[in-house]
């Protein structure tokens, strides 16, 4: 299932990607190339942050 729509970020390769890079939801997208466009995929991006790293509390995300 795609995540971002916008940089054809697939929910497996987020998940690859959050247990690779320690950082937030724009450092894991740097990590894939890319960065967040729309913003419409960073709530279920963080979350899945939260779900791979075992997390309690979301990452915060500052808008660019």
């Amino acid at each position: 299932m795609y995540i971002c729509i916008c940089n054809a970020i697939r929910e497996k390769d987020l998940r690859a990607a959050a247990k690779i890079c320690s950082g937030d939801v724009d450092a894991v997208y740097e990590s894939l190339g890319c960065t967040p466009q729309c913003g419409s995929c960073l709530d279920d991006a963080a979350k899945i942050l939260i779900e791979e790293r075992g997390l309690t509390e979301p990452p915060v995300y500052t808008p660019f």
